[in-house]
């Protein structure tokens, strides 16, 4: 969605408006074809629909009223003098000014389909790269404001400002259209809209720098935008699994910090601070989805995150089956997170010595060799070995690679307690 002005207003209309802005942005862009002067349109009619609905009350057809004025809005830019001269060139390349002032005597609501989807693709387009991708979607179709983003991201507002501004020009340059494609080139770019959702939700359930272990606002509306996407392709079999997998993994963001902020590893986690209306969701999702047969990463994943979620107790898991699941996961190609998170589960069936084996191969491999997470794991498993004083050096090897700080202060605090169990 657009950005919603920030001004108090009541819920129920707040997300009415969140519902409605990326459908509304999409009905503009497919009847005008100019990207960033649909946006400001929008914008401008979502702040008056902000100001006059908790007045006057939300309209018989509230997604039509916002598409009539945002169009409104969209013709007065376009005979003002000055903002002629600044788009006329624009607009003559995107779509004829006399076709588009005509529109200005016709109040009729475009076309009731929902671009969302087309939206979607379009924010998630091929010629982004992938900061551009995410900062657009959030901007465009998430609703939240630069600030808004730029704080999530722990960047200067007008660095996400210019990072936002350059997506639009790129696709501007590209010459993209709102439709979304057809047959092979659909499925591509269904998978970028999809890995940009899941890199937005990491994000927040795991941020890579700053004080705070999470920012929940990010992974809640990686949520939202993946129901969204589950909503428009409902048998898409990947989009359900990435659903399940967010909601499986949330449901347990309570019991992931202390009370002072700090990090709460999954084996010694409160699991009746977890979420188990999210986790009930998650496991009712990806139970219905596996059975189709059309088997992917997400649902994997999805699957391995609810074999966690539906132990009652960390000893209760049922690691042979994760192990499994980690076996089909990496016949879709070979990725180092995947081997790692693999090895774990080695070492609670065979045994940490065979996990560390498994571990050592992943040094030579450069995406991975020199992350945080695969001296953590090794340390883990140095631990489980009783090989104290290495354990603790990989722990500080550790914490000192990570641009977390509450990760860095549990794995320092980690590899303390070995040098000093007293």
């Amino acid at each position: 969605m657009i950005p919603v002005p920030v001004i108090p207003v009541r819920p129920t209309v707040e997300d009415l408006l969140r519902e409605l802005a990326p459908q509304v942005l999409g009905a503009l862009v497919r009847r005008y074809g100019v990207f960033d002067m649909c946006e400001d349109a929008v914008q401008e009619a979502l702040l008056a629909a902000v100001l006059q609905w908790p007045e006057e009350g939300v309209p018989d057809s509230p997604r039509g009223w916002l598409v009539t004025v945002a169009s409104r809005r969209l013709v007065d830019q376009v005979r003002s003098e000055a903002a002629r001269r600044r788009r006329e060139d624009a607009l003559a390349s995107a779509t004829p000014q006399s076709a588009l002032l005509a529109h200005a005597a016709d109040d009729r609501p475009a076309t009731d389909r929902d671009d969302s989807l087309a939206l979607l693709f379009l924010c998630c387009h091929p010629a982004l790269s992938a900061p551009s991708r995410i900062a657009l979607t959030l901007c465009a179709v998430g609703g939240l404001t630069t600030a808004q983003i730029a704080a999530a991201f722990l960047v200067p507002e007008a660095t996400m400002a210019q990072r936002i501004s350059r997506a639009k020009q790129s696709i501007k340059a590209s010459g993209a259209a709102l439709s979304p494609p057809e047959g092979a080139e659909r499925a591509e770019r269904l998978a970028e809209v999809r890995h940009v959702l899941y890199l937005v939700f990491n994000e927040g359930y795991t941020t890579t720098d700053g004080t705070g272990l999470t920012a929940p606002e990010l992974s809640t509306e990686g949520i939202r935008l993946t129901r969204l996407l589950h909503r428009l392709v409902p048998d898409d079999a990947e989009t359900a699994g990435l659903l399940a997998l967010m909601l499986l993994t949330d449901a347990r963001r309570p019991a992931r910090t202390g009370p002072g902020g700090e990090l709460v590893p999954l084996a010694e986690q409160d699991r009746s601070r977890w979420d188990h209306g999210l986790i009930a969701e998650g496991v009712d999702l990806i139970s219905r989805t596996l059975p189709r047969g059309q088997v992917g990463p997400y649902q994997l994943q999805a699957a391995i995150a609810a074999v966690h979620d539906e132990a009652d107790h960390a000893d209760a898991t049922d690691w042979p089956q994760i192990l499994a699941l980690y076996d089909l996961l990496e016949r879709f190609g070979p990725h180092p997170m995947v081997s790692l998170n693999r090895a774990v589960a080695v070492a609670m069936v065979h045994g940490p010595a065979a996990a560390l084996d498994l571990v050592a191969t992943l040094d030579a491999d450069k995406r991975i060799a020199r992350h945080h997470r695969l001296f953590a794991t090794r340390a883990h498993l140095l631990e489980l070995l009783g090989e104290q004083q290495a354990a603790a050096d990989a722990y500080r090897e550790a914490a000192r690679r990570t641009t977390s700080a509450p990760e860095r202060r549990h794995l320092t605090g980690r590899a303390r307690r070995l040098e000093d169990p007293a």
